[in-house]
């Protein structure tokens, strides 16, 4: 039980799409990553999975609008729902994100973005 520092938890890894660990609640997961361009479409069938960005802006984009999340704002993907976040001009955006530990990174696409360890920092 001790304060978890997110910045420096950020500082202590650089590569985008690459999700790491930083606290379990009970089944559920704290994940910092660092994303830039776009990411994967795809669709978790048994998990929601929440996104806040801590820094930059995120693009969520659904099959029929694309959501801007701004910096200290959160979005809810329901389960079951087709989508894809991005980033735009080159930022990199750093995300928070809580999820059941069973969520698979790309949920039901297997990509070469698919990551399926994510370390714990």
């Amino acid at each position: 039980m001790k304060a978890i520092n997110i910045q420096d938890k950020f500082s202590k890894f650089s590569k985008n799409w690459h999700p790491h660990q930083i606290a379990v609640v009970d089944n559920m997961q704290v994940i910092l990553a660092k994303l830039k361009g776009e990411f994967v479409w795809h669709k978790h069938e048994d998990e929601d999975e929440l996104f806040q960005v801590v820094k930059g802006t995120l693009f969520m984009q659904f099959r029929d609008r694309t959501e801007v999340v701004c910096e200290g704002e959160i979005i809810v993907v329901p389960k079951g729902v087709e989508h894809n976040p991005m980033t735009k001009n080159g930022e990199e955006v750093h995300v928070l994100l809580f999820e059941k530990l069973s969520t698979a990174h790309t949920g039901n696409v297997q990509h070469e973005k698919t990551q399926t360890h994510y370390p714990k920092i």
